[in-house]
């Protein structure tokens, strides 16, 4: 499955069959694979080289996966990254988002999972072909820039993610409509087979959502029991 312009891929795994195991997975289906042991390791490579995505353990030697995890978004607020990993409390899934992660992936996982999320990171960044320039939208009292991906009201401003952008988005051009967990995981995410797969990864990111936009009345998006999520703007 070789590719014209392999894509970099940083994985900072120190368990070693893992490491070399998703790194053989990603290599062939055309990336171009970077293995590290080491937090500390993975976030300098990280910082020094260019990636198209991070896929990172939270168990980690040097520095633990959630702290790396913080620092490239805070100083690589738009690049992927994908956690995975043996805790999968919802806690730490909720932990990891709070940290900045994209996607969250617990072991064991299987390769196909693993894959049609990598592919859904990969094409929502715009790494698998051109991304759509999108225009500044409102968002209730919000106004959200998706090139600068942030959110201002008045004085205040948030720091989001392209995904977060994305739901964003939806929900502003679905105005008072239900937005089912499937639609949302289809769209937003890019899987294929929504149905196929058990995640409360939507959940997930609405929560960090909320916590975001502290869930005011300017901008509520509002559980529908049993259907999905609504924004009333």
């Amino acid at each position: 499955m070789a590719r014209e312009n392999p894509l970099a891929v940083l994985v900072v795994e120190d368990e070693a069959s893992i490491r070399r195991g998703v790194c053989d997975v990603l290599a062939f289906h055309g990336h171009a694979p970077e293995g590290v042991e080491r937090g500390d390791t993975g976030l300098q490579r990280a910082l020094t080289k260019q990636h198209a995505l991070v896929i990172l353990d939270v168990m980690l030697p040097g520095m633990n996966g959630f702290e790396v995890c913080r620092e490239l978004r805070r100083q690589l607020p738009g690049l992927p990254i994908l956690i995975l990993t043996a805790r999968g409390a919802e806690s730490d899934v909720l932990e990891g988002f709070e940290a900045g992660a994209d996607d969250y992936v617990t072991k064991p996982f299987s390769v196909a999972e693993l894959m049609a999320r990598v592919d859904a990171l990969l094409r929502r960044a715009g790494a698998n072909g051109p991304a759509a320039e999108e225009a500044p939208f409102r968002f209730g009292a919000w106004h959200v820039d998706p090139a600068e991906l942030r959110a201002s009201r008045g004085a205040r401003a948030v720091e989001l993610t392209r995904r977060e952008v994305a739901l964003l988005a939806l929900f502003a051009r679905e105005a008072g409509r239900i937005l089912s967990r499937r639609r949302l995981l289809r769209e937003i995410w890019g899987f294929a087979e929504p149905d196929r797969i058990e995640t409360r990864t939507v959940d997930m990111h609405i929560a960090k959502l909320r916590k975001k936009l502290a869930a005011s009345s300017d901008a509520p998006i509002e559980t529908v029991r049993g259907e999905g999520y609504r924004f009333v703007g």
